[in-house]
């Protein structure tokens, strides 16, 4: 699975999108704390925290818990998005989904990975294990998905199932709109039909996907070329952490390189492993603590300490303050 690139092109999609459901672009840029010339920039880049922070702003402003149903019903072949307009010209559903698989990293903090199960296809959304993607997110990819589905096959095509990780307000209309209940579950997830997928787009354009491709593959090399190998680090040992890899030869072997190399190279770039380490473990820690309730003893076991004590310690030493104080300062602001 690729994962969301440390940076990436802000869609131009979101100008039109704003203009749809009339927000100002300059209120969004100036709540979310953003250069207020973003959108004019000929290929504007924004990290995971500030497209977040841009989402939020946009969630507050527009205030409307169906929101998600509007932004999702609004991204259409006429937004000009490439990867999008790359799904609108394939053949079938299951190309579509495959295409937006590949290429949405470049537009989007996000990861969707495919999988075939009994039901059907099932795409499920992601992103590194210390990150949540807002429900409200989630639920917009979904019913952009659905709307492709149908749009592009003239057809009242429902998923099999949808799942998310947290249940939507205004439940009924989303099960209006999917024609099935929002599931709740552990991943966020929609399901397919086998039969579904493979209904063919009256959308297809074969000669203008040619057209694209190599654009869009263009740009995925120059995200995975852009990355840095501290991005690929940290990647890794998000990935890896629950399970108690932390080590620098468990996350050398993952990049096939020696832990010296890998040493060498990170102080190339003015950092080390166990500097990554600990950002990391401070990052996971501080999501463990305020979205769950587990206690120090099961943090320190996901953030692979053998020894409670020596977690406190760490995250002492890290931020100033306890786990448990920490705790409470986030949960109180």
């Amino acid at each position: 699975m690729k994962q969301p690139a440390a940076k990436f092109t802000i869609d131009i999609a979101w100008t039109g999108l704003m203009e749809t459901i009339g927000v100002s672009a300059e209120d969004l840029l100036r709540h979310a704390e953003l250069p207020l010339g973003l959108f004019s920039q000929t290929s504007p880049e924004l990290d995971i925290d500030s497209y977040f922070r841009l989402w939020h702003s946009l969630e507050v402003l527009i205030g409307d818990p169906l929101f998600p149903l509007t932004l999702g019903k609004a991204l259409t072949p006429d937004a000009f998005s490439p990867p999008l307009f790359a799904a609108y010209c394939s053949p079938n559903l299951k190309i579509a989904l495959e295409r937006l698989s590949a290429y949405k990293p470049i537009i989007c903090p996000m990861t969707m990975e495919l999988d075939q199960v009994d039901e059907g296809l099932a795409l499920t959304l992601k992103m590194p294990r210390h990150w949540e993607l807002p429900t409200t997110f989630v639920l917009m990819e979904m019913v952009f998905i659905v709307n492709l589905a149908r749009t592009a096959t003239r057809q009242n095509i429902n998923p099999v199932k949808v799942i998310s990780k947290c249940p939507p307000n205004e439940i009924t209309a989303y099960r209006s709109f999917f024609g099935i209940p929002v599931a709740t579950g552990d991943e966020n997830r929609i399901i397919f039909s086998r039969a579904d997928t493979d209904i063919p787009f009256l959308s297809v354009n074969n000669a203008m996907f040619q057209v694209f491709e190599p654009v869009l593959k263009k740009r995925l090399a120059e995200l995975e070329r852009d990355s840095t190998l501290s991005d690929r680090v940290r990647t890794c040992l998000a990935e890896m952490m629950a399970s108690g890899l932390t080590g620098i030869g468990d996350v050398a072997d993952r990049l096939a390189m020696s832990p010296r190399t890998l040493q060498r190279k990170l102080a190339q770039e003015d950092t080390s492993f166990q500097t990554i380490l600990n950002q990391v473990r401070t990052d996971i820690a501080k999501v463990y603590l305020q979205k769950t309730h587990y206690s120090n003893a099961e943090i320190a076991f996901l953030l692979g300490y053998d020894d409670p004590n020596s977690f406190i310690r760490a995250y002492h030493s890290w931020t100033g303050a306890t786990p448990e104080a920490s705790r409470q300062a986030m949960l109180a602001s």
